[in-house]
């Protein structure tokens, strides 16, 4: 997928236990077919006050604010995760301008990194609180900055809050992005109802978890008609019937986040295990037999 070889089509979600070469190693273990790091930028960022998170009946709602050390401090993480792993590590870097994600991303391939994930959720330093994933143009630069100085696969993760994911994924691809990650968190809050006040420290955050899942569903479906590289589906994939439904809108391969929280690592070889029993019920020989499966029907 996209020059990654994955022994099967799950993937660790950006943000979940993604901070340490031993958490990493620990997801290794539950099976999964790669590992996206947490998100890391230019600098060390501490992230929004507590509390961070909170659940809700159909997911979490986590506003962190991209805590982190900063890529100097994390390339020692990649270095030793790249050392004890055997599947693809793929960094997820984040920036408030085209050169930032340019610099953090040419530090992680340089560490080792073997792809590299564009958060695109955060506000653009001259614009006026436009997230760089909701505009084509920026996003498009930000693209070209890292392809020019990157030789790793360049995937780019979009979020759902915008009028049409399927016109960003273009414009993401026409750039030169090797995959599109679908979707990021959508917006959203909760409010302590004794005392009238919203319950997370940075008031909203993003809502991910099975109450997500059919809108990134259609998203993926969207996008699979507009563009032509590989989608990664992500967003309340719980279990191996959540992840066929995501191949079968077009995903080549799923990302799991949110299910590790609540389930466990084990998650990825329980939902690998359904996939082969589907396949081969239905008669099919590989899972790229069935991306997209539904469009043709």
């Amino acid at each position: 997928m996209a020059g990654l070889r994955l022994a099967n089509p799950t993937m660790l979600a950006s943000g979940i236990l993604g901070y340490s070469a031993e958490t990493l190693e620990s997801i290794v273990d539950g099976g999964t077919g790669a590992v996206v790091t947490k998100s890391v930028g230019s600098k060390p960022r501490v992230g929004y006050a507590n509390p961070t998170i909170v659940q809700t009946s159909c997911g979490l709602i986590n506003a962190m604010g991209l805590p982190n050390p900063g890529i100097d401090e994390f390339v020692k993480e990649i270095r030793e995760a790249k050392t004890v792993l055997n599947v693809p590590l793929i960094v997820s870097v984040y920036g408030f301008s085209a050169e930032e994600y340019a610099t953090v991303a040419k530090k992680a391939v340089d560490a080792g990194a073997h792809a590299i994930e564009l958060n695109v959720s955060c506000p653009h330093v001259r614009e006026t609180g436009s997230e760089i994933g909701q505009n084509p143009r920026i996003l498009a630069e930000v693209v070209e900055k890292v392809k020019a100085v990157v030789d790793k696969p360049v995937f780019v993760k979009l979020s759902p809050n915008v009028t049409s994911i399927a016109e960003i994924a273009e414009a993401a691809t026409k750039a030169g992005a090797d995959a599109i990650t679908a979707i990021n968190t959508i917006k959203a809050m909760a409010i302590d109802t004794e005392t009238a006040i919203p319950i997370l420290g940075n008031r909203t955050g993003g809502l991910s978890g099975s109450a997500i899942k059919p809108t990134a569903i259609r998203c993926v479906y969207e996008i699979y008609e507009r563009v032509k590289v590989p989608i990664i589906g992500c967003g309340g994939i719980v279990n191996w019937r959540d992840a066929v439904e995501f191949l079968l809108a077009g995903a080549s391969a799923v990302q799991i986040g949110t299910a590790v929280a609540q389930k466990g690592p084990n998650v990825f070889r329980a939902v690998t295990r359904g996939i082969n029993v589907y396949l081969k019920r239905k008669g099919f020989e590989s899972v790229n037999k069935i991306v997209g499966l539904s469009h043709r029907s």
